[in-house]
């Protein structure tokens, strides 16, 4: 399965991380029914993704993932202090060169404790996984695998800013996440994706950049969302992990968030947990049956796919945790 890292490979990587983890706030038992958090509209994440795929297809150096850009960029000065992003080159498997930009809103930028959220924003070059053999050499629309984290976390901007947690909070839009090793390849590179977590974690957007935690989205809006404890998550921050699931479970969510631990995923909090050295946790679609989900890498992640409810349990889930760790500031 395309992601999934070979536990071998995880465990020598993981092998050589010395670094102790501290014990995210909030590990105690708490009460998240009576966390005061702001609302999470789940109609105003749902017009937060479609907005991305009219673009069209954001294959990183494409007008659509030009226009898009600029309009993440707009939508993130309208809920967050300061803005700025960040504009690298890298080579893909296949030896060819594409443009990145990391898109990077902050709020209480003046904030000590930070927490970082994380999804990608750029849509697959190739259909690879699709049906029909004609069409796995077109881009991917990109709705769940892309569109859904990044529309969350807009919403969670959205709700922070008329309650401020406590905390600084970082939200950053990687790119060049999906253009890893097409499936017709014979080539091997586990390292050809996430090449905007990659970059980032080696220069931070701010030097010697801190966060408490993180936390990632991907592939959050399906119909029928299921989110396991993924292997990387429980490695560098078990703590996180396990209170994400039990807020999730306090909040009525433990259909979704299933209490089980499987394998590693590929995916960019490895190279935040690895390289950046901050505990992140992946919120990601784990289907017991397909890759991921029906949808993955084909012509057929479209807007139709996406369910409200799926992205209002997601967001509910990241607000409620941040909450509960960092209080609204007091005015």
């Amino acid at each position: 399965m395309r992601k999934t890292l070979i536990l071998a490979a995880c465990l020598l990587a993981l092998a050589g991380c010395t670094r102790k983890q501290q014990p995210a706030p909030g590990t105690t038992r708490t009460d998240y029914t009576t966390i005061q958090a702001p609302a999470f509209d789940p109609d105003s994440a749902m017009a937060y993704a479609a907005a991305q795929v009219a673009f069209g297809h954001r294959v990183p150096g494409s007008q659509a993932w030009q226009r898009c850009g600029l309009w993440l960029e707009s939508q993130l000065r309208r809920w967050c202090d300061t803005v700025v992003t960040q504009p690298f080159q890298c080579r893909l498997w296949d030896g060819s060169s594409m443009p990145g930009r990391n898109i990077i809103g902050s709020i209480n930028p003046q904030a000590s404790q930070r927490v970082l959220l994380a999804a990608h924003w750029d849509s697959r070059s190739w259909a690879d996984h699709d049906p029909q053999p004609s069409l796995r050499h077109n881009p991917v629309p990109g709705a769940n695998d892309g569109a859904s984290g990044v529309a969350v976390l807009l919403e969670v901007a959205r709700a922070m800013a008329s309650m401020r947690p406590s905390a600084g909070i970082d939200i950053i839009f990687f790119d060049v996440e999906d253009q890893g090793v097409a499936e017709w390849s014979d080539i091997y590179d586990e390292h050809s994706w996430c090449k905007g977590a990659q970059y980032w974690a080696e220069t931070p957007h701010v030097p010697y950049y801190r966060a408490v935690y993180g936390v990632l989205l991907d592939m959050v809006g399906c119909p029928e969302p299921r989110f396991t404890k993924e292997y990387v998550s429980c490695q560098f921050a078990p703590g996180l992990t396990d209170k994400l699931w039990s807020c999730a479970a306090a909040l009525g969510y433990s259909n979704i968030f299933v209490d089980q631990k499987s394998d590693p995923i590929l995916d960019d909090h490895l190279y935040v947990n690895e390289k950046a050295g901050i505990p992140m946790a992946d919120i990601v679609q784990n289907s017991p049956t397909t890759s991921f989900f029906t949808h993955w890498h084909t012509t057929h992640d479209d807007v139709q796919s996406l369910r409200r409810e799926s992205l209002e349990a997601v967001g509910r889930v990241v607000l409620t945790t941040i909450y509960a760790d960092f209080p609204p500031r007091q005015q």
